[in-house]
């Protein structure tokens, strides 16, 4: 175990284009979201492993020697592929989760159980630790808070049983990891995702691991090298959705009306494809004029988005809050609501940004001004931080 403690931050991701499309084999591009997850771990000998996460508004505490125990009853020396319903099981009656708790809660704490019993299980005894988990992004909105979350404790759990090194040098504000360790945190950042959500793309893992973009088609996801980084304006409309039942709604018209559905997904398809082409001409030296293909890509999709029964009037009173002010929005994931985003192109005056967040949260949506296309999983001195960060992080 090392001594000092890990400060570790992670973010969220945003769908740029062609979500629901990519489902039927087209491509999606995500970006990381610059709302990010934050961790702190801190080692110990008292023999605890406590956990808090103040957005849940838990905490948990266990003895190391328990944890022992549950570890030698079902876990082996192999690499885990994935968990199983026996292991999941297994950690619920441990944590104590019966029926009518809250279900978020319990994935979170025991996606925590999983990676430490796992990660964690070449040391004899298991070691002791605080870990405090806490996030910028809002769950269940789409936005990758999970993966974030995944990603965050398999970076600080690998790095204090040193699989992987604490990069963070002497007088640095901040640092990445080695490629082959990204690798190694997105694999088991991947398993706490399944523990989650039981079968998930492994896209949002990606792109909180890596940052920047990535490039998502038929299950092979690659990272987009060279990409600026946007600023944007967040909007959650607070609607609820459900991702499951939108995504079978698009294919049922795809059913119904494949002659109409298919040039449609044909079409989010290119628009994919020529953001991707722009995004990497920007790289060097934005224009104005590569800014505004971007807006009409948005505005394409948009409607392309509508035509296939995912808008919501409560993202078309986005689209019309921001367009009565010069700017495009366009929903981002599974829509029927959820959230939005809205390009903010450079020398926009900071007092039309700001009426459009007051029209916005007079209609009842939560807004962020942030960027995408950032970095990925990230270590951190505490000088670097927020004090909002740090005021979350020392709630233990």
């Amino acid at each position: 175990m090392l001594p000092e403690t890990l400060l570790v931050s992670a973010p969220g991701k945003v769908i740029l284009h062609g979500e629901h499309a990519v489902v039927h084999g087209k491509v999606a591009l995500a970006e990381a979201l610059n709302l990010r997850t934050f961790l702190r771990m801190r080692p110990h000998k008292d023999g605890k492993v406590r956990l808090v996460l103040p957005n849940l508004e838990t905490s948990r505490e266990w003895d190391v020697s328990k944890l022992q125990l549950l570890h030698a009853s079902f876990l082996d020396s192999g690499e885990p592929t994935a968990p199983t319903t026996e292991q999941v099981e297994k950690l619920k009656a441990f944590a104590g989760f019966m029926t009518g708790s809250s279900e978020r809660e319990c994935l979170a704490v025991l996606a925590f159980l999983y990676l430490y019993l796992f990660i964690c299980r070449k040391h004899r005894p298991l070691p002791s630790m605080d870990i405090v988990v806490w996030s910028e992004l809002p769950t269940g909105a789409g936005l990758g808070s999970s993966a974030a979350y995944s990603v965050c404790l398999a970076a600080a759990l690998l790095a204090s049983c040193e699989e992987i090194m604490n990069r963070l040098k002497e007088g640095a504000t901040s640092a990445r990891w080695t490629e082959e360790e990204l690798n190694l945190i997105n694999r088991w950042a991947f398993l706490g995702e399944k523990v989650i959500h039981g079968n998930p793309s492994g896209v949002d893992n990606s792109v909180s691991t890596w940052g920047g973009a990535l490039r998502f088609q038929k299950g092979n996801i690659s990272s987009l090298q060279r990409i600026p980084v946007l600023k944007i304006l967040l909007t959650n409309t607070k609607v609820p959705r459900s991702t499951k039942a939108l995504v079978a709604s698009v294919k049922d018209r795809l059913a119904k009306f494949p002659e109409i559905m298919n040039p449609l997904l044909v079409s989010i398809d290119a628009i994919s494809h020529e953001c991707e082409r722009v995004l990497g001409v920007m790289a060097a030296t934005p224009t104005p004029e590569q800014y505004m293909v971007l807006e009409e890509l948005i505005d394409m999709n948009q409607h392309h988005l509508n035509a296939i029964g995912v808008g919501h009037s409560s993202l078309d009173r986005l689209c019309q809050v921001t367009a009565a002010h010069g700017l495009h929005s366009k929903l981002t994931g599974a829509g029927g609501g959820g959230c939005g985003f809205t390009l903010l192109r450079p020398g926009l005056d900071q007092s039309v940004v700001e009426a459009i967040k007051q029209a916005l949260t007079n209609c009842g949506f939560e807004c962020w001004e942030t960027t995408i296309g950032g970095p990925g999983v990230s270590l951190h001195s505490e000088a670097s931080l927020k004090d909002n960060v740090l005021q979350a992080l020392n709630s233990l």
